[in-house]
């Protein structure tokens, strides 16, 4: 059987180079998208989340008020006042203008579903590979106005620990704030709550959804996250486009092109056309290669004449 090398591939027609080059692109476009896409599928795959906000039917009438209510691209109310961890009165706005800002709304005295949340939002953060104080920043809001600095305070150190890096305080902001900021901030956020009565039977709980949210540097809000487990990936990639993409990698910049952010689910998928456009211009690219490399003329290799050898 004769060897399959460049000069033979020469010698094809022009017709029979493109047929060739057309099912060699082919090939590698169905090569492109059967590697990328369970990457994809397995860096924003899994089971869709439930909306956000959805409640049973079977809830008490009073719990359906404790949804949350997407206001995306709604701007946050960054005059108002709250009390940071040391005691220092504080605006919100005081925590933007520079990076993104991670936020969620919570309450001290919770001892279910807040902790949670927090250690949720903690763990994620650790794994996105961006630094508290130097990619984004991240504000706990308490809703309750009973809440204090000192437990504030508390708090603080607790998720430092959970994000594993106490170098990160300067980024790290607990806050407490009276009635009028409080409503301002759910209002603008969407996060709605209902006190409800504890084990003892005083009104002294909340029942509100489990929700972080991840804010631009101008105070308009980007990505909402439900649950109390965030994937890293998602966070990281929300930060990036928060940030208009002054933070991350080129890689970073490839998914964000090659998924779509799902609101419903809190998630990034992937988008099939911007695949198969990208496959599109690749194979397009490779193509144009091959037609250029099987039909220009071979250029043989020039030997100087031999002298004559003596009789």
């Amino acid at each position: 059987m004769p060897a399959f090398n460049l000069r033979t591939i020469r010698k094809h027609t022009p017709s029979s180079s493109f047929a060739f080059s057309l099912r060699l692109g082919a090939s590698i476009t169905a090569l492109l998208i059967a590697c990328f896409s369970p990457f994809c599928q397995a860096q924003y795959g899994g089971a869709r989340n439930p909306s956000m906000g959805s409640v049973s039917s079977g809830l008490p009438t009073y719990l359906k008020h404790a949804g949350i209510a997407q206001n995306l691209n709604r701007r946050l109310p960054l005059s108002a006042a709250y009390v940071d961890s040391t005691g220092k009165p504080v605006t919100l706005g005081d925590y933007f203008g520079k990076r993104p800002v991670v936020l969620a709304e919570v309450y001290f005295s919770c001892g279910m579903l807040c902790p949670q949340v927090m250690h949720g939002a903690a763990d994620a953060l650790k794994q996105t590979g961006f630094k508290a104080g130097k990619d984004y920043e991240v504000v706990i809001a308490s809703f309750d106005p009973k809440d204090t600095a000192t437990q504030a305070a508390s708090e603080k150190q607790l998720f430092l620990s959970w994000l594993g890096d106490p170098g990160a305080a300067s980024g790290v902001h607990f806050l407490t704030g009276q009635q009028p900021s409080i409503d301002a901030l759910s209002e603008a956020t969407g996060f709605h709550y209902v006190r409800v009565p504890g084990p003892d039977g005083k009104m002294d709980q909340f029942a509100h959804s489990s929700v972080i949210m991840v804010a631009t540097p101008d105070g308009r809000l980007s990505k909402y996250f439900s649950g109390i487990q965030y994937q890293p990936r998602d966070l990281r990639l929300a930060m990036v486009d928060a940030s208009n993409h002054k933070i991350g990698s080129a890689a970073d910049l490839f998914l964000l092109y090659c998924c779509n952010y799902n609101p419903s689910s809190g998630r990034y998928t992937v988008s099939i056309l911007r695949v198969l456009g990208f496959a599109a211009c690749f194979t397009i690219l490779v193509i144009l290669g091959m037609i250029y490399l099987l039909t220009r003329k071979p250029t043989g290799r020039k030997f100087p004449p031999s002298s004559p050898t003596a009789a």
